[in-house]
């Protein structure tokens, strides 16, 4: 079986529903690792609250309304267990199913779904552009601070914890 990125870091039945997940999203379970160990800091649990204050929370840092279209809250997604919290995760990425080809794919779906199957030199914000707010909310990840967060700007920091989660150190 190949090593899951930052596989060590959780319990085989975490790493095993993710690897099922994975597989009926049709996504690398490894990218799937990454986005989550991005989102939570590399902390994998389901209470990890978004340090911008949005109200986001857990393993892929649920918004109130996502969670609200998942049928529960983020109060309720908080206090589960991160294991418990994977099966919400494996709902909101169902209508991505078979689009998710790309760690880029992935982490759009989770940041700005618009992004889902753009290349990597697609802009998703822009500062003065139709979502101000999101540049400047996002305005870390401009890397060449040229005023437009590209796609591939977006994924650069979540490759990184990719590539760090696959050193054998971390992988499982």
């Amino acid at each position: 079986m190949t090593p899951l990125a930052w596989g060590r870091l959780v319990a085989p039945a975490f790493r095993d529903r993710v690897r099922a997940i994975a597989d009926g999203l049709g996504c690398d379970p490894s990218d799937l690792m990454a986005c989550m160990a991005w989102e939570t800091g590399r902390k994998f649990s389901a209470d990890v609250r978004n340090a911008a204050g949005s109200g986001a929370v857990g393993l892929i840092q649920f918004m109130p309304q996502t969670a609200g279209q998942l049928h529960t809250t983020t109060a309720k997604l908080a206090a589960m267990t991160a294991l418990a919290q994977l099966d919400y995760v494996d709902l909101y990425f169902r209508p991505w199913r078979g689009r998710l080809h790309n760690l880029g794919d992935l982490y759009c779906a989770i940041l700005w779904p618009a992004g889902v199957g753009e290349t990597d030199t697609a802009i998703l914000f822009e500062q003065g552009g139709d979502h101000p707010k999101l540049y400047l909310q996002n305005e870390g990840l401009d890397l060449n601070h040229d005023h437009d967060i590209t796609r591939g700007e977006v994924t650069a920091k979540v490759r990184a914890v990719l590539a760090q989660g696959l050193l054998a150190a971390n992988a499982a």
